[in-house]
């Protein structure tokens, strides 16, 4: 992503997206802080955390909230007020799936770093802007923060506020030029910290 947003032209993502938004995710988030170490052999990461991706996608789907760029090069998820981004079930499938293809121990980290999320998740309502990713061989177009930007217009339509939690700082001044600031410091496991941010209801 870079700080200068253009034009995404988004459009609501639909099961046929699904295998872009994977691959988007996949490569944006191979070297995250967070997420990248969960699967810490970087020969099969891309396998293996895509499982993981492909299960937040399409499970996000039950809501009309998912938007991609017109060839799903950029996708953001969003969960509405009162949504969840998995089920029990979906949750416990995405443990299983992850043990199965990268041992326990990368399940029991993707687990902590889920339940520390939802810690620190704020109580009232509001959107919940779960993944932002721009396909690696797209970054540097402004893909990632003109979907943002389009996306947070429909939710100030709706008159309700957004809520996030930025995995990587480098991105945090991205948001706060978007109208979001910090609210917290989430520590991970691994002693990373990660920043929730909140923008108002307009």
């Amino acid at each position: 992503m870079t700080s200068s947003a253009g034009s995404a032209n988004a459009r609501r993502a639909t099961p046929a997206d699904i295998d872009a938004i994977t691959a988007a995710f996949t490569s944006a988030f191979f070297h995250d802080p967070v997420w990248g170490p969960v699967f810490p052999d970087e020969s099969r990461r891309a396998e293996q955390s895509a499982l993981m991706w492909r299960v937040y996608a399409t499970a996000a789907l039950r809501y009309p909230w998912t938007f991609v760029t017109p060839d799903a090069e950029a996708a953001a998820i969003w969960i509405p007020p009162g949504g969840t981004e998995l089920t029990d079930e979906e949750a416990g499938r995405l443990g299983e799936l992850i043990e199965e293809t990268a041992g326990p121990q990368a399940a029991a980290s993707a687990r902590e770093i889920e339940e520390r999320f939802a810690a620190a998740h704020p109580a009232g309502s509001s959107f919940h802007l779960t993944i932002l990713a721009t396909h690696a061989s797209h970054r540097g177009k402004g893909l990632g923060m003109a979907l943002l930007a389009e996306t947070l217009t429909r939710i100030d339509a709706l008159g309700a506020a957004a809520y996030l939690e930025s995995t990587n700082a480098v991105n945090n001044e991205r948001y706060r030029r978007a109208g979001f600031e910090p609210r917290a410091e989430i520590t991970m496991p691994s002693g990373r910290v990660v920043t929730s941010m909140w923008r108002p209801a307009r």
